[in-house]
């Protein structure tokens, strides 16, 4: 009888033991997943990981009459709900960054040599790769303050079909016939699901004016559509900057815009409030057609859901197990409560005793010094 009660007592440490092993696994899977998708991050780097600023995104349809001019509607509408939360911007630094892009459309790519490739255009403005985590090779990035808007940036991928080399900033390419300088070259995306969500053409990053002089819109206009708006901005009060840019997109751009909290997407606690269904449903493609580095991360979403309702549901063991424990306790106090009471009642007597004897002594012993 006693070797099955204690068979019954390691069986139910044994359980334990492997629930709360198994939580920790699947936390420290969980965390890595989440850190992969570094684009999520912009906000911890603008702050310097000190806080109060969440980065948020805004996903539009190629449709949606958003531009590049009405960025800055945009961001005066963001500069008057924070000055209207007394928000201001600290000297010497600009109140929040801001980036804006949208895919520009396939192209003949050639260099100044035999090299040749087709590729995909993405015009970007802004901060853009403040926003991004690239890992830049060689050269630069081009920013909206340079001079001459005829750099791009391109992926290693086209570096390598262009020239045989990654080491090309300074080098020319031509598409339809125009002269663009190469500024810098980054190297192919880092986790799984972004070279997944990638495609297989190769990479092109040009500013937005050098996207209106090669490409033009429905309307036969200079190229100027904006499919992707993000920026870092204050949070002085939970959920400001997500209902910030909610409030300005949903109104004005209602069923095509998708916005998404970037710093708050992978929470644990968000993603397990709904159980969904382990899928690439999430991978947006029309209307609102989403980059490459947003539907990973909605990928990842969709797995760390997964993850963590199967954690929580682990963690129903070691929490049944801490109620069976407390209710047994509480059923021992009740059924030894006298002699409980009086066994302690008996210790914390001999206890004073012996500490009113060692004072008596300790009293005695310097009486005779």
């Amino acid at each position: 009888m006693r070797f099955r009660i204690k068979l019954k007592y390691a069986v139910i440490a044994a359980v334990n033991a492997a629930a709360v092993a198994a939580t920790l696994v699947m936390t420290a899977a969980g965390s890595s997943m989440a850190k992969a998708q570094r684009y999520n991050y912009a906000a911890d780097s603008w702050s310097g990981h000190r806080g109060g600023y969440e980065q948020v995104s805004c996903f539009l349809a190629e449709n949606s009459g958003f531009v590049k001019d009405s960025v800055l509607s945009v961001r005066m509408q963001l500069t008057q709900q924070l000055s209207t939360a007394s928000v201001k911007a600290e000297p010497g630094k600009m109140l929040f960054p801001d980036a804006y892009s949208a895919s520009a459309g396939k192209v003949f790519v050639t260099g100044d040599l035999t090299g040749s490739s087709q590729a995909q255009v993405t015009a970007a403005g802004g901060d853009f790769f403040m926003f991004r985590s690239f890992q830049l090779l060689s050269g630069s990035y081009f920013s909206d303050s340079d001079l001459m808007h005829d750099g791009a940036v391109i992926d290693r991928t086209l570096a390598f079909r262009l020239y045989g080399s990654d080491n090309v900033a300074g080098m020319n390419l031509f598409i339809n016939g125009q002269r663009l300088l190469i500024a810098g070259v980054i190297d192919e995306p880092a986790t799984k699901y972004e070279r997944e969500c990638k495609g297989e053409l190769p990479d092109i990053y040009v500013p937005y004016e050098a996207a209106a002089s090669l490409f033009s819109g429905a309307d036969g206009r200079p190229f100027s559509a904006v499919t992707c708006y993000e920026c870092v901005l204050p949070d002085p009060v939970e959920d400001f900057a997500y209902k910030a840019m909610n409030g300005i997109f949903s109104s004005q751009y209602e069923g095509n815009a998708v916005v998404v909290d970037n710093s708050k997407r992978f929470s644990s606690s968000i993603r397990t409030k709904t159980l969904k269904k382990l899928s690439r449903s999430g991978v947006r493609d029309d209307p609102v057609k989403l980059p490459y580095w947003e539907n990973a991360s909605r990928i990842v979403e969709y797995k760390l859901t997964v993850l963590y309702s199967l954690r929580r549901a682990v963690l129903i063991v070691p929490a049944a197990t801490a109620l069976w424990l407390l209710i047994l306790a509480a059923r021992t106090w009740k059924r030894n409560r006298n002699r409980l009471l009086r066994s302690a009642a008996d210790r914390l007597y001999r206890l004073r005793v012996k500490i009113h004897s060692r004072f008596r002594r300790r009293k005695t012993e310097n009486g005779q010094t």
